[in-house]
Formats: structure tokens, sequence, C-alpha cells
């Protein structure tokens, strides 16, 4: 089983910047896809960004530009960079391992972006 950790989050200000973390309990290098989502008390969940082994990485269309995912493997961590935060990314954001055709996510992680 993959555990994935969460870290970052939290209140920020309209136009700010917030760093999410995703930590797994083995080498990320093993695992072919780790995607986040978030998901608002108004909203379903939705996709945010993927990064895969081969490499890439994929960013929702709305959110290039002020989104980035990166990964460092030597940490085990997948990012989520947000910049120019707005409040409608106001959301729970989760990660998600893909790993032998199994899924396994983390925690949640709350992001409230208001004045």
């Amino acid at each position: 089983q993959v555990q994935l950790v969460q870290s970052g989050g939290g209140l920020a200000q309209p136009g700010g910047s917030l760093t999410l973390s995703c930590t797994a309990s083995e080498n990320i290098a093993n695992i072919y896809m780790i995607t986040w989502f978030r998901e608002a008390p108004d909203n379903p969940r939705e996709f945010v960004a993927q990064t895969t082994t081969v490499p890439t990485t994929t960013v929702a269309g709305a959110l290039k530009g002020r989104f980035t995912i990166s990964r460092d493997n030597a940490k085990n961590t997948v990012y989520l960079q947000m910049n120019n935060l707005k409040p409608e990314d106001t959301s729970v954001y989760y990660c998600r391992a893909v790993k032998d055709g199994n899924s396994y996510w983390g925690q949640g992680t709350q992001v409230t972006v208001s004045s």
C-alpha cells in the first residue's frame, strides 16, 4: 500500500501563493501517476494537475499559468505550486497516487483564499 501525507495549504489572500506537498511512503519513481484534485462544497471533484513517471506533467487548462506541478524523487514528494490565488481556488485539495492499478489518496488539505 502507498500512503500519502499532505502538507501545506491554509489561508492566503487573493493574489498570494501557496505550495502543497504530497509525500509518499515509497519511492515515487515507482508510482506511475500522482494527481492533484480539489473539491468544494458547491463543486464536484475537479482535476487540477498530474505528473507521471514517463515523465509528463499536465495542468488543467483553466489553471495553467498559475498552478505548477513538480516532483522531487529524492524526497518522494510531489508539489503543487499555486500562484495568483483567487477566491474560487478555495477548496479541499487531495493528491492521489495510482500504482499497479490501485488508487491511494492523501488526507486532504484545506486551501482558503480570502481577504
